[in-house]
């Protein structure tokens, strides 16, 4: 990143906002590197994308409502020049996957120093995929990346609507508030829900709790 050309624009989107804040003055600190917005949430994310189309989004995966790796399936569909540069705790092999999938260019572990962060920002927007180097050598040897839309799992058998209501379920909304946030009927909401049980072959609440938070739609209290 040339500290004299066209500063990158970056969007930071995490729904705790003070970590915002922290990495906020982070980049603000990086030669080269704007933040042009905030956001809260995934849905919010994809709002200021289209107002701003910035070149990077940085964004949270664990978020209330829309969680990163849905807002960034849609993100890579809607605008494919934006580069998406995910942040996560977790460095197991299922949310890295899920995330190349989606359609990010980079996965980064939240606790990496702040070097890494800018090495990251720099080979995203070079047009490159980074992964944290602490996964990067062990998940490539294992799934090269031409390799890696082949792997399918339960989880990917959803509709992206039925990995919302999902969510939602999991993070205790009912019928009614479910329907008013997505803009549906409770019939429609009712009928996803229906075939997302059946998909998964979980029937109750608590299994489908489960399934969430082992799919990351929902943090876990650790």
């Amino acid at each position: 990143m040339n500290q004299t050309a066209n500063p990158v624009r970056v969007i930071l989107v995490d729904d705790h906002t003070l970590v915002r804040a922290g990495i906020r003055a982070l980049l603000e600190k990086l030669p080269g590197v704007k933040v042009t917005g905030e956001a809260g949430d995934g849905r919010e994310a994809l709002d200021l994308v289209r107002i701003q189309t910035p070149e990077v989004v940085l964004m949270d995966i664990a978020m209330p409502g829309l969680n990163g790796l849905e807002a960034t399936e849609r993100m890579a569909s809607e605008f494919p020049a934006v580069r998406i540069l995910l942040l996560s705790m977790h460095g197991n092999e299922e949310y890295v996957l899920r995330a190349l999938k989606a359609g990010a260019v980079g996965y980064l572990l939240k606790k990496a120093a702040t070097a890494e962060l800018e090495a990251a920002l720099r080979q995203v927007v070079r047009g490159e995929i980074y992964l944290s180097r602490e996964i990067s050598t062990q998940l490539l040897k294992k799934f090269p990346l031409h390799g890696i839309t082949g792997r399918k799992s339960p989880f990917e058998k959803l509709t992206g609507r039925q990995r919302e209501v999902l969510q939602l379920i999991a993070e205790g909304q009912n019928t009614k508030q479910i329907g008013d946030i997505l803009k549906v009927s409770p019939k429609t909401v009712e009928y996803h829900r229906m075939k997302l049980m059946t998909g998964l072959n979980l029937f109750d609440i608590p299994s489908l709790v489960r399934f969430a938070l082992r799919a990351g739609l929902i943090p876990s209290e650790s």
